[in-house]
């Protein structure tokens, strides 16, 4: 009997596997009112040319489908091995670098350096280009169990099942949709002009900056949704749910990282210095602050620079497949760069064509962005592109431009007049819902 064996081959992917594969989001509609149509990109095109519109991305999107097979599999599985060497190499260097102190100090400090470098990279392609695309679902054609995106655990604080719920269905599906989409801001920062404005607000800056170096904490607590249970709108047994996934998860990372490896280099201690098992989880700190930088560049520069439109919930309400493709195009930013930098980014340096087709692999976006900059030209649209450096730099003028007290007292949350505005828009909602029950009851 073999105590080892081999995993098995793969089987090979037929040809069409991914054709009728479908993890879309479904474009709202008003329940309340299912026969007024959404007035989203009348401004830019009539109701006939959105649905136009519409059928040539979906003939886009299918044509990708229908084309994925045995090269996309053979891809993923690549970056795969390539990310878990990254973290082996990483590891092992990392506990190898205490050998050399008796050498010279370059060398294990250049060990060191390699080390976190390595372990930095490996989870930055973990969580961008296999993790987020993973559980996005892009691979579940693939009918392999290593690439199940229902299954897909990532290394981060964040459990993959709230990441799914608030992501991939809010808000990809409520993209830039003020009070549906949550990530507008991620109740901490006024980055649109229609937010109302707080005195937190005047932090801006520097609270972006203390996000940016503990990001994966931030999602983490973003999927909690304590400010939505405390609002009332989950009940208490989901929020208490989402607190013990929450607490598992972070159990699980913080014995991985900063418990377990620190304590295996123990033994380094006795023969060496004292100080290695601080060196090595002060190592994996500095990691995951790497991961947490670059991933909070990434995000923001695609979601938030100057001209990423936001719209508002009755506009949505009911809007045509070609309608929900444009608000992605419009909410949506794009950054510029070699093959290697799309890769670290997952592809979501292809923001655009992310948000317009999340559940096709990412590797295909750069393919697909010649066919969207051919419809936007032919539509009048705006494509929104530019270097990290440009992109950065209009996000970071947007925080501080907002950041400021507006001079309208109407865009002020917590003033009089803010108040009363607010009271009168669920005062119509109210009453339209009221309306519709009578007319339903009348049917």
């Amino acid at each position: 009997m073999k105590l080892l064996r081999r995993r098995s081959k793969p089987a090979p992917i037929e040809p069409l596997s991914a054709s009728d594969h479908n993890r879309a989001p479904v474009p709202l509609v008003a329940e309340d009112d299912p026969t007024r149509p959404s007035t989203i990109g009348l401004d830019y095109m009539s109701y006939e040319q959105l649905e136009e519109f519409g059928r040539e991305l979906d003939e886009v999107r299918q044509r990708v489908l229908d084309d994925l097979g045995q090269t996309d599999a053979d891809y993923i599985r690549r970056v795969i091995k390539i990310q878990r060497s990254f973290e082996v190499l990483g590891r092992i260097t990392l506990f190898s670098f205490p050998l050399l102190l008796p050498v010279a100090t370059a060398a294990w400090v250049g060990l060191l350096v390699t080390g976190i470098v390595l372990l930095g990279l490996a989870k930055i392609i973990e969580n961008m280009e296999i993790g987020h695309n993973v559980m996005h679902g892009q691979y579940d054609w693939m009918n392999d169990p290593l690439v199940d995106g229902k299954r897909y655990e990532w290394d981060n604080v964040a459990p993959a099942s709230e990441w799914k719920h608030g992501h991939n269905y809010i808000h990809h599906t409520y993209t830039n949709i003020h009070g549906m989409d949550r990530d507008i801001g991620y109740n901490m920062f006024r980055i649109d002009a229609d937010q109302p404005w707080y005195p937190s607000h005047r932090f801006n800056l520097p609270l972006a900056f203390i996000l940016m170096l503990v990001f994966e904490w931030g999602v983490m607590y973003h999927g909690v949704e304590l400010d939505e249970y405390l609002a009332g709108r989950i009940s208490k047994k989901d929020f208490q749910a989402r607190k013990k996934r929450a607490y598992a998860k972070i159990r699980r990372q913080v014995l991985k990282d900063y418990v377990l490896f620190p304590m295996l280099s123990l033994p380094l201690a006795f023969v060496t210095a004292w100080w290695v098992p601080l060196a090595v989880l002060g190592a994996n700190v500095v990691a995951n602050i790497i991961r947490n930088i670059w991933t909070f560049l990434v995000i923001f520069c695609g979601h938030f620079p100057a001209e990423v439109e936001t719209f508002q919930e009755e506009d949505a309400k009911n809007e045509s497949r070609g309608q929900w493709y444009l608000r992605q195009i419009l909410g949506s930013a794009n950054i510029s760069g070699t093959p290697l930098f799309h890769v670290l980014t997952g592809n979501l340096s292809h923001q655009i064509e992310h948000h317009l087709f999340p559940d096709i692999p990412a590797r295909r976006y750069r393919e697909v962005s010649v066919d969207v900059q051919r419809l936007v030209e032919k539509y009048g649209l705006r494509y929104n592109t530019g270097r990290l450096s440009r992109q950065l730099g209009s996000v970071a003028r947007q925080l501080h431009t907002l950041s400021r007290k507006p001079d309208d007292p109407y865009k002020v949350g917590n003033s009089p007049e803010s108040k009363a505005l607010r009271r009168a828009k669920r005062a119509a909602a109210a009453a339209r819902a009221e309306q519709a029950d009578r007319e339903h009851l009348t049917v």
